[in-house]
C-alpha cells in the first residue's frame, strides 16, 4: 500500500493535489485581507469584523470544498471533509501544538466558546441519526451560528477586546487574527482585488484538491467517505495546522487553542449548515457507526483537557496525536 501510494503521489494528480492545498491556503489568507479590509473601510466596528468577516473567511477552504461537493452531488464528500477536519484539528493540530509547547486555555474560551464546540458536535450526530441532514437541520445550524456570533460580538465590545495594541482581533473562538493594514476612512481598490483573487484561488484550489484527491484515492480503493475524511480533511486543516504550530513556537497559546475551537465551530455551524441548506446530506452507516463516535470522542477529550487545569500539556498533546494516528490507521482499507 505504501509503495502504491508513493507511485500515485508522483503522478500528475499528486502535483495538482499539492497545488490545490497551496492555493487553498493562499486563497484564505488573501480573502481575509480583502474582506476584512473592505468591511473596515466602510466603517464596520473592528470587533464585528473580527467575529464575522474574518472568522468566516478563515473557514473558506472547508466552505468551498463542502459547497462544490454538494452542488456536484457529492455532499457525502463534503460531510467527510468537515468531520475529518474537526477530528484533525483536535488530534493533529492541537496535539502537535501542545507537544511543541504546553498551551494555556483562557477562561473566556472555556466559558463562552468550548460549549458551542461541544454543542456543534452533538447536533451533527443527533441530526444524522435518521440518515440525512436536511435543510431544516441546516437552518438550525445557521441559527446557532448567529447566536454564537452575537455572544462573541457582545463580549468583544463589552471588554473592548476586538482590537488590541498590535491590531489583532478575536476570531471565531478567541482566535487572534492580524487585521489588514487598512484606512478605516474609506474603501480601497486594493482590497477589492484581494477579495476577487482570494475567491479565485479558493475556487481553483478546491477544484484541484477535490478532483485530484478523488482520482488518486479511487485508484487505491478508497470510497468517497474515506477521501473526505483523509486527503480533503487534511488539506483543509493545513491552514489551521500551520498557523497553530507557528503560534505555539512563538508562545502564543491563546491562538493555538482558539484556532481549533473556532474552526470546529464554524466547520459545522457555517459550512455544514450552508451545505445542508443547499442540498440534503446523506449520512451512511459507516459515518454513523465510526466517524460520528470518533468526532464525539475527540471533542469530549478536548473539552476534558481544556476544563482540567486550564492547560493542554505535552502529555495531553501526545495522547491526542496518538489517538489521531490510531483513527487514521483504522480508516485505511
Amino acid at each position: 500500500m505504501v509503495l502504491q501510494l508513493a507511485e500515485v503521489l508522483l503522478t500528475e494528480h499528486g502535483l495538482f493535489l499539492l497545488l490545490g492545498v497551496v492555493l487553498l491556503y493562499l486563497g484564505a489568507e488573501v480573502l481575509v485581507k480583502g474582506a476584512a479590509g473592505l468591511a473596515l473601510g466602510v466603517g464596520l466596528h473592528a470587533a464585528l469584523v473580527g467575529v464575522t468577516v474574518v472568522a468566516f473567511a478563515t473557514t473558506a477552504p472547508e466552505l468551498f470544498i463542502g459547497v462544490i461537493s454538494g452542488v456536484e452531488g457529492d455532499a457525502q464528500l463534503g460531510l467527510g471533509a468537515i468531520v475529518g477536519s474537526n477530528i484533525a484539528n483536535i488530534g493533529l493540530v492541537l496535539g502537535v501544538s501542545a507537544l511543541i509547547r504546553p498551551l494555556s486555555v483562557s477562561r473566556e474560551v472555556v466559558r463562552k466558546h468550548v460549549p458551542f464546540m461541544a454543542l456543534a458536535a452533538v447536533l451533527v450526530v443527533l441530526f444524522g441519526l435518521d440518515g440525512t441532514i436536511g435543510r431544516l437541520e441546516g437552518g438550525v445550524f445557521l441559527l446557532v451560528l448567529a447566536a454564537f456570533t452575537v455572544v462573541l460580538y457582545r463580549g468583544a465590545v463589552a471588554e473592548d477586546a476586538g482590537v488590541d495594541e498590535s491590531g489583532a482581533v478575536a476570531d471565531g473562538g478567541a482566535v487572534v487574527e492580524e487585521m489588514p493594514d487598512v484606512d478605516p476612512g474609506g474603501l480601497s481598490i486594493r482590497h477589492v482585488v484581494y477579495l476577487v483573487v482570494g475567491l479565485a484561488l479558493l475556487f481553483f484550489g478546491s477544484r484541484w484538491l477535490i478532483d485530484s484527491g478523488r482520482s488518486m484515492l479511487y485508484q487505491l480503493g478508497f470510497t468517497q467517505r474515506l477521501i473526505g475524511l483523509t486527503v480533503l480533511a487534511f488539506g483543509t486543516s493545513l491552514p489551521e495546522f500551520a498557523a497553530s504550530v507557528v503560534a505555539a513556537v512563538r508562545g502564543e497559546a491563546d491562538f493555538s487553542v482558539g484556532n481549533v475551537v473556532g474552526s470546529n465551530i464554524y466547520n459545522v455551524l457555517a459550512v455544514l449548515g450552508l451545505l445542508a441548506v443547499i442540498v440534503p446530506v446523506f449520512v451512511s452507516s459507516g459515518v454513523s457507526s465510526f466517524d460520528f463516535p470518533a468526532l464525539i470522542a475527540f471533542t469530549v477529550a478536548a473539552v476534558v483537557v481544556m476544563l482540567r487545569g486550564g492547560e493542554v500539556g505535552r502529555l495531553d498533546g501526545a495522547v491526542l496525536l496518538g489517538g489521531y494516528l490510531v483513527f487514521f490507521y483504522l480508516l485505511i482499507p
